[in-house]
């Protein structure tokens, strides 16, 4: 009885290592056999999931630019209401420009409201073969009195929001004079577009 319990000991002992021991598999060992040709580093597995190949954003039609963007109040029965105001030039630097004001709850809402009010009032000019102007402008509007010139060879030479405007608008070699009293860019930006729409147009 005495051998039989030790033998039936040993058969209970070896079921548990055999149990405990981790089991090998034909990949854990191919594993092993390139940690041993690396020289025991760590082995990189590539990454074989891959989503779907990202597509590049098409590039936007219309450039702009925000001149102008601030937080405006108003006073209602609970109290007061904050909005947001902007304005922007857009423009897509091959003739085409335009000036918008947009105001919504945020940002983004007034951002989006102030480009549609711009493409509804696009002007879309006939450039010289330099991409310049044919003949001198000049207008004004409110307060703000512009003066613009074609300047061969020169650039564009501007200030203020009207800098902006020219460049949007695709515009070279100018001369631009500004006479204004006062610095609110939404009228500067106005009296160039006014002061451009004075030219022969594409209709």
């Amino acid at each position: 009885m005495g051998i039989q319990e030790t033998k039936k000991e040993v058969i209970e002992e070896a079921a548990i290592v055999s149990a405990s021991a981790p089991v090998v598999t034909p990949i854990a060992a191919d594993l092993a056999g390139r940690k041993d040709e690396v020289g025991g580093g760590r082995v990189m597995r590539r990454n074989t999931r891959r989503g779907p190949s990202r597509e590049g954003r098409p590039k936007p039609e219309y450039d702009q630019k925000i001149i102008n963007i601030r937080r405006v109040t108003r006073v209602a029965a609970g109290g007061k209401r904050f909005n947001f105001s902007v304005a922007l030039i857009l423009g897509n630097k091959k003739g085409s420009v335009g000036v918008g004001l947009g105001k919504g709850a945020d940002t983004a809402l007034a951002i989006d409201k102030a480009v549609r009010s711009a493409k509804k009032h696009l002007i879309t000019l006939r450039l010289t073969k330099t991409g310049s102007i044919p003949h001198v402008v000049e207008t004004k509007y409110s307060s703000a009195r512009v003066f613009i010139q074609p300047s061969p060879g020169r650039g564009i030479v501007a200030g203020s929001a009207i800098r902006s405007v020219l460049e949007l608008a695709g515009i070279k070699d100018v001369t631009a004079k500004l006479f204004s009293p006062t610095k609110n860019k939404l009228n500067i930006a106005r009296v160039a577009i006014k002061a451009l729409s004075t030219l022969p147009r594409i209709k």
